[in-house]
């Protein structure tokens, strides 16, 4: 049988699974086998954790499947789609996700800039026009500046991770809830801060701060005024020929306003 690797940074990415969906995918494999391959990368599993844990506990047979990447990073951003694509994910997850895709795609960017003209025909279709928090923000739905955003708030969420992997995933599970602005803001604090916050989510006494004064319920109506206001402009901008997408890449940056709004209230 073929050696399959785990690593931890890949394994990382898989939201969790509660204890009642872990048991009923454990009673599905036991009652029908692993009908599903689990996808190997070199190797190394990409996809089907979980599957694959439960197999090996009760000998299970199953069969694997092999990816072919061009290098880490795009093994990690195909893990990421495969997520997105998949599952019902919270705002938080799929700011987590996007945050990764955007520092997967520009370190795959960065690699193929040193390469040979010649080389960088091979480079990843990705990168065939605008920036990469453009095509990104295509992809995805949102504005550029979310997936802005994002990369920060991931980078403060590995961070937390780094010192406490328990911390990271009350996080990601929305078990601890945090300001996303205080997390993308995060990483310009010291060490001994962020593992101070990542100890007090760990244990449980980190207390979301709530803006609950006069002073800050005018301050959100006023916020809200602006993003209104926002909207209708960008509305107004558009033509009488405008389809869909045009109309939804308009509400789309509004909604991301308002979610960032929302969390910090």
């Amino acid at each position: 049988m073929q050696e399959i690797i785990i690593d931890e940074e890949f394994k990382s990415l898989l939201p969790a699974l509660d204890p009642r969906t872990y048991l009923a995918l454990e009673e599905n494999l036991l009652q029908n086998g692993c009908r599903d391959a689990i996808v190997l990368w070199n190797g190394i599993l990409i996809d089907g954790h979980n599957r694959y844990t439960i197999c090996l506990e009760h000998e299970i047979p199953f069969t694997t499947v092999d990816k072919e990447f061009g290098s880490r990073e795009e093994a990690l951003i195909w893990i990421i789609s495969n997520q997105v694509s998949r599952r019902n994910l919270s705002q938080i997850q799929l700011s987590h996700y996007r945050g990764l895709h955007y520092k997967a795609d520009k370190k795959i960017q960065g690699t193929n800039n040193q390469y040979s003209q010649e080389s960088e025909k091979l480079q990843n279709a990705t990168f065939h026009s605008g920036s990469t928090a453009s095509h990104l923000a295509k992809e995805y739905k949102v504005s550029r500046d979310t997936i802005i955003r994002d990369a920060k708030l991931a980078e403060a969420i590995d961070l937390i991770g780094e010192n406490s992997p328990e911390a990271k995933r009350k996080i990601l599970s929305g078990e601890t809830s945090i300001n996303k602005k205080d997390l993308e803001t995060l990483t310009g604090r010291s060490n001994e801060e962020i593992s101070e916050l990542a100890a007090k989510i760990e244990d449980g006494t980190y207390k979301k701060i709530k803006q609950e004064t006069q002073a800050g319920a005018k301050t959100v109506d006023t916020e809200i005024m602006k993003i209104a206001e926002s909207f209708y402009s960008g509305l107004r901008k558009l033509t009488k020929n405008s389809d869909n997408t045009e109309i939804k890449t308009v509400l789309r940056a509004h909604i991301d306003k308002l979610e960032e709004l929302y969390s910090q209230m």
